[in-house]
């Protein structure tokens, strides 16, 4: 099926996955923003998306989702590699009009990764799985996403892997918003350089959003500590 022989099947595959994890972020970091005004409202969305069969049934489709994005991320990578063979020795200077992140999004997607890994273990493993196996969870009660928010964010290195992670998302989505676009047809000269503008502000505004979260709480957690130093 030319969906996962060929390589435009493999882009379209990686371009509608990827559309849909962007839609999943934007719920996700609109969640989370909940959680500055208050913790009782963002407790009882984490209640709700607990270990409910919908919920499950949700993250199972959203996984499968992220592996298939990622395990065609490196057959893309692979391909193209060996497409340039030794070529891509020869060059030792970065092309002009090829961005940054166009050059390094397997580096980028690496990170991506393994900043999702460690945001499961604080949050997907204490919560929905711990409710799913009867896991004793560190804060006794696998509902309480506002008290891991606060615990996680109350640790600085959390925190700066958090901001890695989030500045490496930034670039991984604005390169790969506009390259999904264009893969999916919608590349005319016009609506090209608009998809690229569009990209960027809307990766900047939903990347900020989680920041923004992470900062604020990091900030309350430095304010806490002060007050009980005094």
């Amino acid at each position: 099926m030319w969906l996962f022989n060929s390589s435009i099947g493999r882009k379209v595959v990686m371009s509608v996955t990827g559309v849909a994890l962007i839609l999943f972020l934007t719920f996700h970091m609109s969640m989370n923003l909940v959680a500055m005004f208050s913790g009782d409202a963002y407790n009882m969305i984490c209640e709700f998306l607990g270990a409910n069969w919908y919920a499950v049934v949700a993250t199972l489709g959203l996984a499968a989702l992220a592996v298939v994005h990622i395990v065609y991320a490196f057959l893309l990578t692979a391909q193209n590699r060996r497409a340039r063979g030794e070529s891509r020795y020869e060059v030792t200077a970065r092309p002009g009009k090829v961005e940054w992140a166009s050059q390094n999004m397997l580096v980028l997607g690496i990170i991506v990764v393994l900043g999702l890994g460690l945001h499961l273990f604080n949050f997907w493993y204490n919560m929905m799985f711990a409710e799913l196996f009867h896991i004793a969870d560190p804060l006794g009660d696998p509902a309480d996403g506002y008290g891991y928010i606060r615990e996680t964010f109350s640790c600085p290195v959390f925190v700066v892997l958090y901001i890695v992670w989030l500045v490496a998302l930034w670039f991984h989505l604005t390169h790969g918003f506009w390259s999904a676009m264009q893969t999916l047809g919608w590349n005319g000269k016009t609506w090209f350089c608009r998809w690229k503008v569009i990209g960027s502000v809307y990766s900047t505004l939903l990347v900020l959003g989680f920041l923004v979260v992470v900062l604020f709480f990091a900030g309350q957690s430095l304010l806490c500590n002060g007050c009980c130093a005094a």
